[in-house]
Order: C-alpha cells, then structure tokens, then sequence
C-alpha cells in the first residue's frame, strides 16, 4: 500500500515576509511598552563569534564583555533599528540607545526558565 503524503495547511508554508512582520510587530510591542527585562545570558556559539569579530575588528563596537556587564547590571530592552519596517530588531542594555556599538540580536540570546513568553518567542523566531 502506497502512503500519499499529507498536505500541509497554507499557514505552515515558510514566508520570510510574513516571519520578518510577526517579528516587528513583537518587537514592537515590547519596544513601546518600555518594559526591561533581566539579562539571561548569550548563547556560547554567539559569544565565541562575537569575540573573534571583536579581536578581528578591534574599537568598532563596545566590547562584547563589556555590554555583557551592562546587560547584567542594567537589564535588557528590546529596540528597532532605524528604519522599524526593516526588521532589524536590537537588545540593548538599558540605559543605551546606541544600537551600532552597544546591540545584540536576539538569536544571540540563550533561552531560560521563567523568560517573559513574549520575548522568548522573538528569540526563538529570530533564529529561523
């Protein structure tokens, strides 16, 4: 007996456009709200890569250790670059505005336990 495959809802099929706007509509609402969160860590493939790029290009952002110290201290916000409808969405510590020196994407962040949901979902979606 031959298995027909199943069709898949046109909901499940992969749109970058439609991912990129869920992204920015999430992003914004945490944006707008001004809510901070606590800093849960960088993911360790994220921080090797941002190490060699930081040794790679020495001066052209803030040391990723040092942003990490402010994340800690501080607390996290979530931001929109320049242009919101582009989709490039930020964590910054939170007494930054300086997205070019002082921002991390949120695929660079490591999920944990008792993360508020709403920003748990645009890590996980930023990584796809």
């Amino acid at each position: 007996m031959q298995e027909t495959p199943q069709e898949q809802p046109e909901n499940d099929v992969f749109d970058p456009e439609q991912k990129k706007q869920e992204l920015i509509t999430l992003a914004n609402e945490l944006w707008q709200s001004g809510e901070s969160f606590p800093f849960m860590g960088i993911g360790a493939v994220s921080y090797t890569k941002m190490k060699a790029d930081e040794n790679e290009y020495p001066g052209f952002t803030t040391p990723i250790d040092d942003i990490i110290s402010r994340l800690q201290n501080e607390g996290m916000k979530v931001v929109l670059g320049k242009n919101p409808l582009s989709g490039n969405i930020y964590i910054l510590p939170v007494g930054s505005n300086d997205i070019e020196s002082d921002g991390i994407m949120p695929r660079q962040l490591q999920l944990s336990e008792g993360m508020d949901e709403r920003l748990k979902t645009l890590i996980i979606k930023s990584k796809f």
